[in-house]
């Protein structure tokens, strides 16, 4: 089986409104975190077709009388990831069952550099895909066309893990199977992978 994860919140811990809340408190931290995180212009930092000072000026219109703090957030930003211990161990006993293991993640290319540690387990896996570095986000089935592609993988050889269900959705929607990370142990996750085959 190949196994194909997505990394936030599943592989690394990535909690942006905690992370700003943090930093600035619970009133200023929502307007921040409004500006940002739930702004869907976010997106486009993961889709990587805009530049990011572009999406910051993007953000900035949001809430103009806090263009420091959205500055600050962002150059801060390599702070919020967090490899999970389990990661590693898991993908590692993944392996020695015999599956394959892939990433497949919106994610982009300022926080691949402002945080590489998060990333460690990437030299543990067989390959994967980021969006910014395709300009397609899932759940758009092209992304997932991408990685069967790239590395001749069968959907129906696949399951995808993932916490937004939407995403999910999207990957059933073109033959993988899938499940949704709701916070299970990196133990429960390997036997639903077995459960699947």
């Amino acid at each position: 089986m190949n196994v194909i994860f997505d990394i936030g919140k599943v592989l690394i811990d990535f909690d942006f409104e905690d992370f700003v809340r943090e930093m600035y408190g619970e009133e200023t931290g929502q307007i921040l975190i409004d500006a940002m995180w739930k702004n869907p212009d976010w997106s486009r930092l993961d889709e990587g077709v805009l530049s990011d000072e572009e999406v910051l000026k993007l953000f900035i219109a949001k809430a103009p009388a806090y263009e420091k703090e959205i500055r600050t957030v962002f150059a801060k930003l390599g702070s919020c990831p967090r490899l999970r211990p389990t990661t590693i161990p898991m993908i590692d006993r993944l392996h020695a069952e015999g599956h394959r293991v892939y990433y497949l993640s919106n994610y982009f290319e300022y926080l691949i550099h402002a945080a590489p540690w998060a990333l460690d387990f990437i030299s543990h896996t067989d390959g994967g895909v980021f969006s910014c570095f395709e300009h397609v986000l899932k759940p758009d089935p092209r992304i997932y066309g991408i990685i069967c592609e790239r590395y001749g993988l069968r959907p129906a050889e696949c399951v995808f893990i993932d916490d937004t269900l939407i995403n999910v959705r999207g990957a059933e929607a073109v033959g993988i199977k899938a499940i949704h990370y709701t916070g299970q142990t990196a133990e429960e996750l390997i036997k639903s992978i077995d459960d699947i085959q």
